[in-house]
């Protein structure tokens, strides 16, 4: 596999190709509706989906459903969260008329590719995959064969679109790998039928949760963006912090103090450590009251934004049926050049 090096100097090249000529760029992104979108997402991943967007690159968001049950065994409340994952959208900037947003389970032929894909991996190549262990290791669980094949599916959602570039943070390069690998051993098999794609690593900052790990929707200590103000009082007022008074940025020794300090930071646009020394000797109170004043004036456009789109009952029914109608589309027709190049027309 390519180095971390080489992959960030392309990375840099391709984000000033992207910035200069963005219509020759297709973007592939999305997540898996396990739970409701919080502030970890928004500036991890939807600011860059929007920007992206607003220079005139064509993307693809799926809502990868299907894989909600690669490390659990429920699909409670997917629709809920499904839905609830377009309104945050629509209330962050993305434009369903200009980004095509679609669910999994309802694209037929793109998970049709999986079969195929898999016959260019080997067992060992899944194995070794790092976001697999990771995710192994958080379930608690068996490994399931969706997961171990997790991504080879996520080369699915990538290449059934022909997308040739795919915004992640460092962690999730190996998928984009593995799609590299997929993409370049087809074609050699096969025929040139898919873009080999690139990452565009993103320099958005990992949020923390309010216990000081990585913010997530299992770790049930994030702030979803449709939270109210109310209730984002409530979980802020509930972080475990420690007794010294005087405020300081230190993730290892003071990993709730400085969660909230890197939220409320954020949210303000100040470093944490200057936040820090504004509230000084105030304590764990006034750092809380800061840090919810803070994130609740942040979130006050969206949230009425994400009000307005709610008041109209078929607006996501909407988005969503015609997003799917555009994917299914798109993606018959990768199918049937997969198809050809396979010798399975008859």
């Amino acid at each position: 596999m390519e180095s971390f090096t080489a992959t960030a100097g392309r990375s840099a090249e391709i984000a000033a190709a992207v910035t200069q000529h963005p219509e020759r760029f297709r973007v592939l992104t999305g997540e898996r509706p396990t739970g409701p979108l919080h502030l970890g997402h928004y500036f991890g991943s939807i600011t860059e989906r929007v920007r992206l967007q607003q220079l005139g690159v064509e993307t693809f968001l799926v809502l990868a459903d299907y894989q909600v049950i690669t490390d659990r065994d429920t699909m409670a409340r997917v629709r809920e969260n499904v839905y609830g994952a377009v309104l945050d959208y629509l209330a962050s900037g993305i434009d369903p008329e200009r980004t095509t947003i679609f669910t999994h389970s309802s694209v037929p032929a793109l998970n049709q590719l999986l079969l195929p894909f898999l016959s260019l991996v080997t067992e060992a190549e899944l194995h070794r995959n790092p976001t697999v262990k990771a995710e192994l290791a958080a379930s608690g669980r068996a490994l399931s064969g969706l997961l171990l094949t997790y991504p080879v599916h996520q080369a699915a959602d990538i290449l059934f679109c022909k997308g040739n570039l795919v915004p992640v943070g460092k962690d999730n390069l190996p998928h984009v790998e593995m799609t590299r690998v997929i993409a370049r051993r087809f074609n050699e098999r096969y025929g040139d039928v898919f873009p080999v794609p690139d990452a565009l690593i993103t320099s958005t900052p990992e949020v923390p949760g309010l216990d000081g790990r990585k913010m997530s929707k299992s770790y049930s200590n994030a702030i979803a963006l449709s939270m109210t103000p109310d209730q984002t009082v409530g979980v802020i007022r509930q972080t475990r912090t420690d007794q010294d008074r005087r405020i300081s940025f230190d993730p290892e020794r003071r990993p709730g103090v400085s969660a909230l300090l890197s939220t409320a930071s954020l949210c303000l646009g100040v470093e944490p450590g200057e936040l820090a020394d504004e509230i000084g000797h105030g304590g764990s109170g006034a750092l809380k009251a800061v840090t919810a004043t803070a994130v609740n004036d942040f979130l006050a456009p969206m949230r009425a934004r994400r009000q307005a789109f709610a008041a109209d009952e078929d607006l996501v029914r909407t988005i969503l049926r015609l997003g799917n109608e555009t994917a299914n589309t798109v993606a018959e027709a990768t199918l049937a050049q997969v198809r050809e190049a396979m010798g399975t027309i008859y």
